[in-house]
């Protein structure tokens, strides 16, 4: 079968389906059974496909229009400025969290040298981005997850940073190694009963772990900040994600445990993403 028909069968099983990037996903997958860029695949469509990787691409193209999302189909995704390799243990990298890469070189334009730490590491996307800017950084990773650390072990590699990474299973409850300059974190912040509202790639694929934030939304925020009190330096900057609607109860809780609010970024829609704060 030539490619541009298998593309066009496929983009009409996936459209069925409601996938809204229906075209665009049929030519990643395609590109994935053959092992061939995107570019390839444009500029060959009326090139054989062999049967192996016909039978692959259809596979491909049933998970997808099951909801699957695309990256754990192609085992990779672009954060920033680079690719990372991911797979279902992993969260999907959002490009909302790209405001804390921002945030981060904003703060800290004129330093060289900085020790931070990263909880929640997932696959790493924004401890090695942020190591990736600043040359003379050291960045530390921790996660509940074993096999979250794996895959931020391949990407430090991969991203050739891994010199300037420490990497620990661990919850932030007993983390006890080091202070900090900075600590981030993108946690787990849906409430539990919200968890069933959440989109179906999201909640059929993505691992709970990464988003259950217990019957508040704020369990995980609050070890954290708590936590935190201990980790970071005198006058040292914590960064959190948060959902839109946690802004109020964020601030209090890291007013109460001796947090200055420096300032509350909006995302790309306009909603309450990150609290940038300091120890004070």
């Amino acid at each position: 079968m030539k490619i541009d028909i298998a593309i066009q069968q496929a983009n009409v099983i996936l459209k069925r389906n409601s996938i809204k990037s229906s075209l665009l996903d049929s030519e990643i997958l395609i590109s994935k059974a053959i092992n061939k860029s995107r570019e390839y695949i444009i500029l060959n469509l009326h090139k054989e496909i062999n049967k192996d990787d016909y039978l692959n691409f259809k596979k491909l193209v049933y998970e997808r229009s099951k909801g699957k999302p695309l990256a754990y189909l192609t085992g990779k995704k672009d954060f920033w400025k680079y690719e990372f390799e991911i797979d279902q243990d992993v969260l999907i990298p959002r490009p909302d969290t790209e405001l804390i890469i921002e945030q981060v070189l904003k703060i800290y334009k004129n330093k060289d040298k900085i020790n931070f730490l990263d909880i929640g590491v997932g696959s790493g996307a924004i401890l090695l981005s942020i190591l990736k800017e600043k040359k003379g950084f050291f960045g530390t990773g921790i996660d509940i997850s074993n096999k979250c650390i794996n895959v931020c072990k391949k990407n430090a590699y991969k991203l050739e940073v891994y010199k300037r990474v420490k990497l620990f299973k661990s919850n932030i409850d007993n983390f006890t190694k080091g202070k900090y300059d900075l600590i981030l974190s993108n946690p787990p912040y849906i409430k539990n009963l919200d968890l069933k509202k959440l989109d179906k790639d999201v909640k059929d694929f993505e691992p709970k772990l990464a988003l259950n934030g217990g019957l508040d939304g704020l369990s995980e925020i609050r070890k954290i900040i708590d936590k935190s009190t201990e980790l970071i330096k005198k006058n040292g900057k914590l960064i959190i994600e948060i959902a839109f609607n946690q802004k109020k109860e964020v601030k209090r809780i890291l007013e109460d445990n001796g947090f200055y609010i420096i300032e509350v970024i909006k995302d790309l829609a306009k909603n309450d993403r990150c609290i940038i704060s300091k120890k004070i």
